[in-house]
């Protein structure tokens, strides 16, 4: 499947949730930087980063990107052409009021930030208007959110594990959420692109 017919396929969308652990970096690096400062959707992004040290991935990719690409902080609005990345050591949920929330409650999956805990949080509030990705990494955190995504309606495309760094998150998906769909990261990043040509 081609990222044209996947596009073609995909109905309105308000937001973008993205989950990654091993490799993120690279990964991201070439998914976000095609996007314009006009883009039309927000990005919210979990990557499973050491609790006890400074997320430099936000201010790495903003040197790379031309949306804003911050850290996130509690009951933030969520705007377009941002980016939002977890701090460390804390969960992100999306609000009713599509507000953005931290939490330290329990790791999930063994990991705070939880990419489930930000998929299951935005399917309840976006519904079938919500894209999710799920990139390279090393366990399997995100599985049950992307279900949650498409039981909600939404779309979830996935890495191919054969591109990825590391494998086991984008196949624990595929194997998961039989709705999900498996891309590569070109052809992701071309989803990515056409969504802000087809919104705006």
């Amino acid at each position: 499947m081609n990222a044209l017919s996947v596009d073609l396929s995909l109905h309105h969308i308000e937001a973008v949730v993205i989950g990654a652990s091993a490799g993120a970096i690279a990964s991201l690096s070439q998914l976000l930087p095609p996007l314009g400062p006009d883009y039309p959707l927000a990005i919210l992004v979990t990557v499973h980063v050491p609790p006890d040290q400074p997320n430099t991935i936000p201010a790495l990719l903003q040197t790379k990107c031309r949306l804003t690409v911050k850290e996130a902080e509690d009951k933030e609005p969520i705007l377009p052409g941002t980016v939002y990345f977890a701090p460390p050591d804390y969960h992100l949920l999306v609000e009713t009021d599509r507000r953005l929330s931290l939490s330290n409650e329990e790791p999930v999956n063994f990991s705070r930030p939880s990419i489930d805990v930000l998929f299951e949080s935005a399917a309840d509030v976006y519904g079938r208007t919500l894209l999710a990705l799920i990139l390279t990494g090393a366990n399997h955190d995100g599985a049950q959110g992307a279900c949650a995504v498409s039981e909600a309606g939404g779309t979830v495309l996935v890495q191919t594990p054969d591109s990825a760094t590391a494998r086991m998150m984008p196949a624990s998906t595929l194997a998961a959420c039989r709705n999900a769909r498996a891309l590569s990261l070109e052809d992701l990043t071309e989803v990515l692109a056409s969504r802000g040509r087809r919104e705006s």
